[in-house]
């Protein structure tokens, strides 16, 4: 799995995803401030081989849920906090640490000396086991417009 900057390309596929059931959550829609978003550099595609792009991870506050920024939360500067997604006909095929280490070893080659923090909706199950798996620790839970969030760091 290699890591690089979103291109145009890739921005317009991630907006076209669409998640099933209560993961729909995670659909971004296709206005060109999604996409504007997905290229502003602090995301990055994930691709296998013949450059299929599987995921994306960002970095910084583009990671971070509006509610936690609301209360306070994402204040100690030596976190550096992670957000991820992954193509949804990829999900619950066993493919998540490889994806999640991935990020992780890309977040510790360019962001050296950072612990890192993400932000999970608690319905999440799957994706609060993977990282429970990876060695993030729950810290604190948050309300954002009716979701629960929790914050885990490693």
């Amino acid at each position: 799995m290699k890591v690089c900057t979103v291109s145009l390309e890739d921005a317009i596929q991630i907006t076209r995803w669409k998640y099933s059931g209560k993961y729909s959550f995670y659909d971004y829609d296709d206005s060109p401030e999604s996409i504007k978003e997905l290229m502003d550099g602090t995301y990055f595609s994930l691709k296998r081989e013949h450059n299929e792009l599987i995921g994306f991870c960002c970095f910084g506050s583009n990671a971070q849920v509006p509610g936690g920024r609301q209360f306070n939360l994402y204040h100690e500067d030596q976190m550096l906090d992670l957000g991820l997604g992954m193509r949804p006909d990829l999900t619950g095929r066993g493919m998540g640490m490889l994806f999640l280490t991935t990020c992780m070893n890309y977040a510790s080659e360019t962001f050296p000396s950072h612990r890192l923090r993400l932000s999970v909706a608690t319905f999440n199950k799957r994706a609060i086991a993977l990282y429970t798996n990876a060695g993030f620790k729950p810290l604190t839970s948050f309300d954002n417009k009716g979701t629960e969030f929790l914050i885990m760091t490693r």
